[in-house]
């Protein structure tokens, strides 16, 4: 029962700036969001404890904290990428309050990535982490325009950086090749391309799409913890 309260609350909190049209309803909803992966790991502490024979491990190594911050922080990107584009579409004086939230989220995992590598590393990321949020920001408005060229370009965009994104990340951990990240990323940029286009297009199934492209975030943050783990002898 109370570990559920912050999270009745922090809703209700979002919910209100909702209905008052506040520019913070987007910030609220993150808050909302990450109380979310402490109530994932009661849960899951509890149940690993219930069935040591079915879940090998431990819940709170620093491995699976790991990878349960990569798999939030990530998820929370394409959710609230998924609510600037509708913002952009339908909104577009809400735009800029969701494309900050946003930007907290691409500032939250550069932190992560500063945690384990250095500041240095953590700026060149978020450098990189914006570009190619700005490359949806630009299919999306294309897409909207009937702009064909436009969303081209941002495709391109997309496989520069993806090609950027990869040799960076092996830069920092030879356990991640730059082709195997390059793959990784190639179901994020289309499931987020199917769900952009059904926003623009104003399909009802635009919700389910979002949804498809939050749910590979999980493989990609497993693929990444992982390779950190192995890096740095991290147990769990």
């Amino acid at each position: 029962v109370e570990e559920l309260q912050p999270h009745v609350m922090t809703v209700f909190a979002a919910i209100d700036a909702v209905v008052d049209g506040d520019a913070d309803a987007f910030d609220k909803l993150k808050v909302a969001a990450n109380v979310m992966p402490n109530t994932a790991a009661t849960l899951a502490g509890g149940i690993a404890t219930q069935m040591p024979e079915t879940f090998d491990g431990d819940p709170a190594s620093a491995a699976s904290d790991l990878r349960s911050l990569l798999t939030a922080q990530l998820q929370e990107h394409v959710y609230l990428a998924g609510i600037a584009v509708y913002s952009a579409v339908a909104a577009p004086d809400f735009f800029d309050a969701a494309a900050g939230t946003l930007d907290q989220n691409s500032q939250d995992l550069a932190a992560s990535i500063a945690s384990v590598y250095g500041d240095p590393a953590g700026e060149a990321f978020l450098a990189l982490w914006r570009t190619h949020i700005g490359f949806f920001v630009d299919y999306t408005t294309a897409r909207a325009a009937g702009d064909q060229a436009g969303q081209d370009a941002a495709k391109e965009g997309l496989i520069e950086y993806r090609e950027d994104f990869g040799a960076f990340i092996e830069s920092a951990n030879p356990n991640l090749p730059k082709e195997a990240v390059v793959e990784e990323l190639q179901p994020h940029v289309m499931t987020v391309f199917a769900a952009i286009d059904a926003v623009v297009d104003g399909d009802a199934d635009a919700f389910d799409k979002l949804k498809v492209a939050a749910n590979v975030m999980p493989n990609t943050a497993a693929t990444l913890a992982g390779g950190i783990a192995e890096q740095f002898g991290l147990e769990g």
